[in-house]
């Protein structure tokens, strides 16, 4: 079989290979570490590996950074429907009792749910 004797790397997509030689070509940062382990091979995958999450968590870092935000904007508009509900619920019910009050507030926090 003539395919067997190709370098694996040439069967990959061009772009997997541009992603793999980037890939390795941050690896090589840890050089000096892999080139002295028993296995060369297997511990520059291990450097690969790092530099991969490293990405990961500036990645993450940004996620979290953007979504802090999206929060605080869900958190008001959840808070406004309450409000809305209770005017609602009030303008319907018009409770004057506190047996009636709590029901509002129990139907008010039911209908959050939704």
């Amino acid at each position: 079989m003539a395919w067997r004797d190709e370098d694996w790397k040439e069967l990959l997509s061009r772009d997997s290979q541009k992603v793999l030689a980037d890939l390795l070509e941050e690896a090589s940062d840890h050089k000096g570490a892999y080139l002295n382990a028993d296995d060369v091979k297997v511990a520059q995958i291990w450097a690969a590996l790092i530099e991969l999450k490293k990405d990961f968590d500036v990645l993450k870092a940004r996620v979290d950074m953007s979504s802090e935000p999206w929060k605080l904007m869900v958190a008001g508009a959840e808070e406004e429907k309450r409000r809305a509900l209770e005017r609602m619920v009030r303008d319907i019910i018009k409770p004057t009792e506190p047996g009636q009050e709590e029901a509002t507030r129990k139907l008010v926090d039911s209908l959050m749910k939704f």
